[in-house]
């Protein structure tokens, strides 16, 4: 094989149309466009939902439905893997100190401890949830949970 024999695939390109070569092409004269109006200008056409003056249907239906994004709570979630990582053996963390260290966003609401990886620092966790595997490694290696019930 060399450099000079390589084409695409076959298949891969595709002619393109070439609009307005005589009459005899079959896309001469309107290029394919029909007669007038206004799909046959340039740049002429119809956003979608446009239904020639009409009132579109997505204003004809009424309004449904509910949405309560902007009182939502955001969770920040921190797994013990990130807390291994992050913190010596003896630490406290606590919410201000994950946002100092950048491990937590600082638009979230709760910040939430979860189960995944394993730890080995007795460390002491002051946080607003905590899940039930989380809370049992943290206690199994020593570490205290000064947080609320298992959520």
């Amino acid at each position: 094989m060399k450099l000079h024999t390589l084409k695409p695939n076959k298949g891969a390109k595709h002619r393109i149309k070439r609009l307005g070569c005589g009459e005899s092409s079959g896309l001469g004269k309107t290029s394919g466009k029909g007669h007038k109006g206004q799909k046959a200008r340039s740049g002429g056409s119809v956003r979608p939902g446009f239904e020639g003056g009409q009132m579109p249907l997505h204003r004809r239906l009424p309004k449904k439905g509910f949405n309560n994004k902007d009182f939502k709570t955001t969770v920040s979630v921190v797994n013990l893997a990130q807390l291994e990582k992050h913190f010596s053996d003896g630490d406290t963390v606590n919410e201000e100190i994950l946002r100092e260290k950048n491990i937590v966003n600082r638009n979230s609401d709760i910040v939430k401890v979860l189960g995944q990886g394993n730890i080995t620092k007795k460390l002491t966790i002051a946080v607003d949830a905590i899940s039930g595997s989380a809370r049992e490694k943290i206690e199994k290696a020593g570490g205290t949970v000064e947080a609320p019930t298992a959520g």
